[in-house]
């Protein structure tokens, strides 16, 4: 047998939740499958098996904060699948607050109310002390008095359902099959995955209903690190945004022309972003306060450029980095980009891809954004903001033309940048994009 261990987190990360398990005691494992996945304040890390067998037991439940090589659970060789089928409650057992009935625990099966006899739910009894972790957590996190939840655990006893039904506008948990989920509602995954193979999954809690319903829902993780950082930020920066704009046709008809034979030649197709990093790569290179960062009363000149790019996720925005876009081919960037977009899509970001940075891009013009002003990454000391390209009219040499423009906004630490270093900045990158020649021949 073996010990499940949480990964090792970085030295910034303390500790994580148990979002997950993807494998059940009893079932059979291989190697690199994955078995559980964790939210750390800034990634989603897997837990995958190291080496074939079968998940014995489950020490941790879904939605406990986890320690870094915690053990989570144990695993076994596939002749001890048995034993492992034996542990399968311990999953149900711990969703309750008191001992299961010797005949549930002789079969391995949860005791539910059937469809036909809908067993009655008993109002709890018990102290919140007697409560089980699960039960108690929900309890004390939604103010509840224990003796006055329904319940339906056995003995009496109040499910974590029970506490989570009651904290979300009362009634009775119904069980797994004494009625068909409302449409539109799923069986929560703790609640699926804790009884074995029901005929029907269970219902989650259902939200209030009505044209003025709420819902409280705790943040994940990791946005909620988000929201402590962007206000710290706030709170910590003087930050100033500056705005400028810039014609994109000269840079739209380099990558029309070019587009097929970039495509033939690397394999990925020529976007804005690639020349928007080698454009605010150059313009780093001009003004190093713009690359800088601040430390107690020291400013730290970087001498290399790292530079963020935010993309969204379905659990948060969040920005890897490119690392040394000094020695970057528009290629190597517009392939680093797709890959951390494919990484960020599929939840598979590692804590080494968003760690350090000395400067961000982010694009709200993939969502139609016109105009912003986006909030530095700390300890970066600038980010950069494209938007959307919108064609209007300009004058140009004498003539009122129609061109692609967009809005470009550079916050910045005014503590350490001055008006004159991020205007001139911006207006670099601006000049870089309208001759893209002179960037791509360095000029």
């Amino acid at each position: 047998m073996a010990d499940i261990k949480v990964p090792v987190f970085s030295e910034s990360v303390s500790e994580g939740t148990l979002l997950t398990w993807h494998k059940q005691p009893g079932e059979a494992v291989k190697r690199g499958d994955v078995l559980a996945e964790i939210e750390t304040d800034k990634v989603v890390l897997e837990v995958t098996a190291q080496a074939d067998g079968v998940l014995q037991s489950i020490a941790r439940n879904e939605g406990d904060t986890v320690l870094s090589e915690e053990v989570l659970g144990v695993m076994g060789d596939a002749g001890s699948a048995p034993a492992a089928q034996a542990s399968a409650t311990k999953a149900t057992e711990e969703e309750t607050s008191g001992p299961i009935p010797d005949e549930q625990s002789a079969g391995g099966t949860a005791v539910h109310p059937d469809s036909t006899g809908t067993q009655p739910a008993a109002q709890g009894t018990q102290r919140r002390e007697d409560l089980s972790p699960a039960v108690r957590k929900v309890v004390t996190e939604n103010n509840l008095d224990a003796s006055q939840i329904p319940a339906t655990g056995p003995r009496g006893n109040i499910t974590k359902q029970d506490a989570v039904v009651a904290a979300q506008g009362g009634g009775t948990y119904q069980g797994p099959q004494s009625a068909a989920a409302p449409a539109g509602l799923q069986p929560t995954q703790e609640t699926a995955k804790a009884t074995p193979a029901p005929a029907t999954p269970a219902p989650a809690a259902q939200a209030p209903s009505g044209p003025r319903a709420e819902q409280r829902v705790p943040m994940t993780r990791i946005r909620a690190r988000i929201a402590e950082r962007l206000k710290e930020v706030q709170n910590t920066a003087a930050l100033l945004t500056t705005f400028n704009e810039v014609n994109m046709q000269p840079s739209m008809d380099l990558r029309k022309k070019y587009q097929d034979q970039f495509v033939a030649k690397h394999g990925v197709k020529l976007g804005f972003m690639s020349l928007f990093v080698r454009a605010a790569t150059e313009a780093l290179k001009a003004f190093p306060l713009v690359n800088a960062s601040i430390d107690g009363k020291d400013i730290i000149y970087h001498g290399f450029y790292d530079i963020g790019i935010a993309v969204a996720s379905e659990r948060g925005l969040v920005v890897p980095i490119l690392r040394d876009t000094d020695g970057m081919s528009l290629a190597t960037i517009e392939k680093e980009i797709a890959g951390f977009a494919a990484k960020a899509r599929s939840g598979k970001l590692t804590m080494e891809d968003m760690s350090g940075g000395t400067f961000s891009i982010t694009n709200g013009g993939t969502f139609g954004s016109m105009m912003s002003t986006p909030i530095i990454n700390a300890p970066q000391s600038a980010i950069l903001g494209m938007h959307n390209i919108i064609e209007r009219p300009i004058a140009q040499n004498g003539q009122v033309v129609i061109a692609p423009m967009m809005y470009l906004a550079l916050s910045y630490d005014h503590r350490i940048i001055d008006g004159k270093e991020a205007v001139q900045f911006l207006v670099m990158i601006k000049n870089l994009l309208e001759d893209p020649a002179r960037m791509l021949l360095e000029l």
